[in-house]
């Protein structure tokens, strides 16, 4: 494991450098602006982006985080974050970037352990994690397996590193990580469905637009920073904002009929969990 820099701070100054984050688009960089926020010291960090977007470049350039640079040298951690598919084709120019004692960081969705170690011969230490999008706001939700020759040391420096931007799931079993990420790994998308889907319902029944969006926003928002608040349950605090009889039961019951919310999610979380595994290998 390499040292630190003497600037690095804060939870993350566990964490073997420098870090080279191979690719910044939607999820990396939301990830690395939540590392930033965190503490990672920003002469610490490498961004490899064959094109990087002009906000990548900016934060880059602003903080002085060296973006795509000639000079290859072992990782002390190299964090995946590029899309899945791109795997086999990006394979062969991270072997530069994986020395013996380098910590690597997969957000693949549907990748491997295995699928990993075999395309990445170098490759050792390996964790594969699920993160979502509210990690750039440090609220995050990721769920993580170790390989085996993972060390105590480097576990905590990945723990440090992914609980930098929200709760971090350790499983034993890898065979659970595509289950996780079909429930929190993809789960805001389904949220922002929601407030699409609430507003789009509000303006139907009458409202002007502006305001069905302001309010369906707002109250999905609210909804989930009272859940993030509240110990009690989510279907506890269903029942206790539900009338007997009232409007919001009429709501309900249309939502949890058969074939309604519950049995969609289900599916849906079915079909992302079976595209995971279909992206293995």
């Amino acid at each position: 494991m390499t040292d630190t820099p003497a600037s690095l701070s804060g939870p993350l100054a566990t964490l073997p450098s420098p870090l080279v984050l191979v690719g910044a688009g939607k999820m990396g960089g939301a990830l690395l602006q939540g590392w930033l926020a965190g503490g990672l010291a920003p002469e610490a960090t490498i961004v490899v982006d064959p094109q990087p977007s002009p906000e990548i470049a900016e934060l880059c350039t602003a903080r002085g985080i060296r973006l795509n640079p000639d000079h290859l040298e072992p990782a002390g951690t190299l964090v995946l974050g590029f899309k899945p598919q791109g795997l086999e084709a990006a394979a062969p120019s991270l072997g530069p970037w994986i020395g013996e004692a380098t910590l690597v960081v997969s957000i693949l969705a549907g990748k491997t352990i295995a699928d990993l170690k075999r395309r990445l011969p170098g490759a050792r230490a390996v964790v594969r994690s699920m993160p979502n999008l509210p990690a750039s706001i440090g609220r995050g939700a990721t769920g993580a397996v170790a390989s085996p020759e993972v060390d105590a040391d480097q576990r905590a420096a990945a723990d440090a590193l992914l609980a930098s931007a929200g709760i971090v799931a350790w499983l034993d079993d890898e065979g659970l990580i595509d289950a996780l990420t079909a429930v929190s790994g993809s789960g805001p998308a389904y949220v922002f469905l929601m407030a699409e889907a609430l507003a789009e319902a509000g303006i139907a029944a009458g409202l002007p637009a502006d305001l069905a969006q302001n309010l369906a926003r707002a109250t999905v928002a609210g909804a989930g920073a009272l859940l993030d608040a509240d110990p009690r349950s989510s279907a506890q605090l269903r029942k206790d904002v539900t009338s007997p009889g009232g409007t919001t039961a009429a709501a309900l019951g249309v939502l949890m009929r058969e074939g309604g919310l519950p049995d969609l999610l289900r599916e849906a979380v079915e079909a992302n969990r079976r595209r995971a595994g279909e992206l293995s290998g």
